[in-house]
């Protein structure tokens, strides 16, 4: 079985949590010192399963993804890799940056949602939506107009001591098509692609580090991307804002195997009694992106000023 290029430990930080891992993480943020880890990554032996996707066993999970390899998932503190021979380590360590990193937060009682976050005012604005809702647009926009990004695709919230929901800085990057690469002047043979496949047209972009690696920002707001002909964004509200969080919390299908669907409803109940959630409708067309961006980004800046008040 491949077992990665592996060398002495190396420390990250990422979701908020310490890790440390035998192999190298590029696309992580590097932690210094030698403090206890919070998640220890390696690569072992798992036995195959019958089923791709996610099955339980114990306190423990097997993530297996067909002609990549198999992730062990144990009580949101461990994970061991076990690849298929050949496979390209970069494609190794997107699923288990993403779908296996999903199943360990939600071990840990955190509430991952399927959201980009930018940093604004030192607070954090989320955009959830499915895939292609142009949630990596917006950030890019926002990152080369001088806004921290925090997230890209996978939003870890927790709540702090006095239960405000707090984003904590994931992968610096962000992981763009190529139309909109090219809308922001980015050429795409200077990156490198998100999954080894020449028919696999997104790309990895890197960002800058958010300071305080391992430092929660408050959640000022929460926006559900739509399509329209038309630029809105009205509020949601009790059962519209909590479907929301359910419909875009990430990798929510595994809970079952987790268990954790009474912490899932409890935190999303919670995030939205907290957190104003807005339904942001507008045209899907890059030559109106500016426009776009500058109206969210003035409306979010007024979140941004009354975070802390619980909506109304």
């Amino acid at each position: 079985m491949n077992r990665g290029s592996r060398t002495a430990a190396h420390d990250y930080w990422a979701f908020g949590l310490r890790i440390r891992s035998s192999t190298e993480l590029p696309e992580l943020v590097e932690a210094e010192g030698d403090d206890k880890p919070d998640v220890v990554i390696d690569y072992g032996d798992i036995p195959e399963t019958v089923e791709t996707g996610l099955t339980a066993a114990g306190d423990a999970l097997t993530l297996s993804i067909e002609n990549v390899g198999r992730y062990r998932i144990e009580r949101g503190t461990r994970i061991i890799i076990d690849a298929e021979p050949d496979v390209p380590e970069r494609n190794v360590r997107l699923f288990l940056l993403g779908s296996a990193f999903g199943a360990l937060l939600h071990q840990r009682g955190l509430l991952p949602l399927h959201a980009n976050a930018i940093e604004l005012d030192g607070r954090a604005v989320a955009f959830m939506g499915e895939q292609g809702a142009g949630k990596s647009t917006l950030a890019s926009w926002f990152h080369d107009h001088g806004y921290g990004v925090l997230a890209d695709d996978v939003c870890a919230i927790g709540f702090d001591s006095g239960r405000r929901p707090m984003v904590y800085p994931g992968l610096p990057r962000l992981r763009l098509w190529v139309d909109a690469m090219s809308a922001a002047g980015r050429a795409p043979q200077e990156y490198q692609r998100s999954y080894v496949d020449a028919a696999y047209d997104k790309f990895d972009v890197p960002t800058d580090p958010p300071g305080q690696a391992s430092a929660g920002r408050e959640l000022a707001g929460l926006y559900v991307l739509d399509r329209a002909e038309d630029f809105s964004i009205e509020p949601l509200k009790g059962v519209d804002a909590m479907e929301a969080v359910f419909a875009h919390t990430y990798r929510g299908a595994y809970l079952g195997a987790i268990g954790g669907q009474q912490n899932h409803w409890q935190s999303c109940t919670h995030l939205v009694m907290r957190t104003p959630v807005f339904r942001l409708c507008r045209p899907w067309s890059l030559d109106r992106l500016t426009e776009d961006c500058l109206r969210i980004a003035e409306h979010a800046a007024g979140l941004c000023l009354h975070s802390g008040v619980p909506p109304l």
